[in-house]
């Protein structure tokens, strides 16, 4: 199965690691996707170490990231730095979708 996470606040890291961790563990890949306030979360390693597990494919809407001043030169290179094609390819692409 293919879950996929919108990330659109900077309210639920705890949540987004969690799931994605559970997840991976049982053999599902994982989609995220952020924006609006989420891509807060690319200043958190705790989220942007997400993108080094296996199965898991990170990206996020650089018109949200800078409209809000997230810095992102420090983002790994997994993650892709992308639009709302990227949201509606996981949407497209996943089973069931999530949105925190």
């Amino acid at each position: 199965m293919k879950l996929g996470i919108l990330v659109n606040t900077d309210r639920h890291l705890d949540d987004v690691v969690g799931i994605t961790k559970a997840a991976v563990s049982k053999g599902h890949e994982v989609i995220l996707f952020a924006m609006d306030d989420g891509t807060r979360l690319l200043e958190k390693p705790d989220y942007t170490d997400l993108s080094k597990l296996q199965g898991v494919t990170m990206s996020f809407c650089d018109h949200s990231a800078q409209k809000i001043g997230v810095k992102t030169d420090g983002v790994p290179e997994a993650i892709v730095c992308g639009s709302q094609y990227n949201n509606a390819a996981m949407d497209h692409d996943a089973d069931k979708v999530i949105v925190l």
